[in-house]
């Protein structure tokens, strides 16, 4: 017997499928376009104010430890408005333009609005001891601006934080600012890594006890960022990312330790996240920066079609000669990099400065110049551009600038060295190049920067190379090595010499 009601049935349930399936798409429709919660790690930071401000308050300091400034300075003053009387919250506006990494520390358009924020904060006053200790410590870093140099009041500062670290010693946030000005006051010739152990010595217990505070986590990749180093940062690399992925220096900050210890692939993924993400949030000096490491380390993998697509890119952006130095360093370098990783002599040697660098960074475009033209042996005379690079390095001079004037001179020399070669005078050019190694090696890199174009080390092996010394030659590579592990060029150089010298 048939069943008359069956068709109907299938009918009804034909029609609850669609009904479901359809409700379900609307769901995962709406699922996708709901952009994800905020993530940007716990921290703590107990406040005097009203308890109404105190959520923003936190949500503040997490930006502000993954160096999210801009964002973090609108946080605070959300707190400000929250609570006209928290003084606290006017400490963390100019807290926000003090960027203790890079350069400019203090931006000159942001200096008179902090000044004018600590006064607030200042006069407001406050009835607990320890976040008067916090504002009494920031406002050495704008006291006396006009007179004395920046890095004294910024020793200043460590002093203070020093204190308020020793008196609050459960103030896990005196810890970590502390531990911070700690590293940004660390001597970039020292290379027992005294200030960064110290520094280390503070956060690596606390990381025990908050693993996901974004600071605790941000600051030990900071305090590693050396060959030395680098090995104990890896586990702080692998998870900050996940700590904090709202912030996009979160999401590139890992890459300095992938970068030293030549984990290549590692670091593109951080940085085609970290682009991505300051590229939605309109923050170009953080998505600059992370172009530069992503190029760096697509070039040491030989994938040059995607360092080009980085560049394609680089050119469809505008006003990149500002005074910010990490963005103007990264648009210098990165087709300086694409240049001479590739021995491309002609194309390094028509790289001008971009309008408007600082001269640490036009100084980079100049050594392009001077280096394409010796080595494409079309010319031994770069006699403008080491008039060029010898100004900068005065001015830097000048302006009490020691470390990048030194790294002007290292730049000089090097070139030197290759018009040296250039005219037949290998025992001069090879004096000069082991020079620029020497001072090189000395020295730590800047933060800002994934290390230099190409070694001092790595080129003198080269020029060895190219003296028909293999086995000179291979020693120069193998040290290169030591200091920048996985990079492309001293390997390649090795792969080019006997097996006896170079195996």
């Amino acid at each position: 017997m048939k069943a008359p009601w069956r068709p109907a049935l299938l009918d009804s349930c034909k029609l609850i499928l669609i009904l479901v399936f359809a409700f379900t798409g609307i769901q995962a429709q709406e699922m996708h376009d709901h952009p994800a919660p905020e993530k940007l790690g716990k921290v703590s930071f107990p406040i005097s104010c009203t308890p109404a401000a105190q959520d923003e308050f936190n949500r503040s300091i997490a930006l502000l430890h993954s160096f999210a400034y801009s964002a973090a300075g609108a946080s605070f003053q959300k707190v400000a408005v929250t609570d006209p009387h928290c003084a606290i919250a006017h400490w963390g506006v100019a807290m926000s333009c003090f960027h203790q990494l890079w350069g400019p520390e203090v931006a000159p358009t942001c200096l008179a609005n902090a000044n004018q924020e600590i006064k607030t904060a200042q006069s407001l006053g406050s009835s607990n001891a320890r976040e008067g200790g916090y504002i009494q410590a920031l406002s050495l870093i704008f006291k006396d601006a006009d007179s004395l140099p920046f890095s004294a009041r910024d020793h200043k500062y460590e002093e203070a934080m020093a204190t308020l670290a020793h008196d609050n010693h459960d103030d896990v946030e005196a810890q970590v600012f502390y531990a911070l000005a700690l590293i940004s006051n660390a001597d970039l010739t020292d290379k027992t890594h005294a200030r960064q152990k110290k520094a280390l010595a503070i956060l690596e217990p606390l990381d025990r006890t908050y693993p996901e505070h974004p600071g605790i986590t941000h600051y030990i990749i900071h305090a590693c960022d050396s060959s030395e180093l680098a090995p104990r940062g890896l586990a702080a690399a692998r998870k900050y990312a996940k700590i904090a992925p709202s912030a996009p220096h979160a999401l590139h900050m890992p890459s300095h330790i992938f970068t030293r210890l030549g984990i290549w692939q590692d670091s593109i993924a951080s940085n085609l996240a970290a682009g991505k993400a300051a590229r939605e949030q309109g923050d170009t000096g953080e998505e600059l920066h992370s172009m530069d490491y992503l190029v760096y380390a697509y070039l040491q993998l030989g994938r040059y079609d995607d360092a080009r697509k980085v560049l394609d890119h680089l050119e469809s952006m505008k006003n990149l000669g500002s005074g910010d130095f990490k963005a103007s360093y990264a648009a210098t370098a990165m087709p300086v990099r694409f240049a001479v990783e590739q021995r491309h002599w002609d194309e390094a040697a028509r790289i001008d400065p971009i309008p408007g660098s600082p001269p640490d960074v036009a100084a980079i475009a100049v050594w392009s110049k001077g280096i394409g033209r010796t080595r494409n042996q079309h010319t031994t005379d770069v006699r403008k551009e080491l008039t060029d690079l010898q100004r900068y390095e005065d001015q830097l001079h000048n302006a009490g600038s020691e470390y990048w004037a030194t790294q002007v001179r290292i730049l000089r020399v090097e070139v030197t060295a290759w018009a040296a070669q250039a005219n037949a005078r290998p025992k001069q050019a090879e004096d000069l190049m082991r020079t620029a190694a020497d001072e090189e090696d000395a020295m730590e890199k800047s933060p800002a920067t994934p290390g230099p174009i190409v070694p001092a080390r790595e080129q003198l092996g080269e020029l060895l190379l190219e003296q028909h010394r293999p086995s000179d030659a291979a020693v120069e590579f193998r040290a290169s090595l030591v200091n920048a592990p996985g990079r492309r060029g001293a390997i390649q150089g090795l792969s080019k010499l006997p097996q006896t010298a170079g195996e």
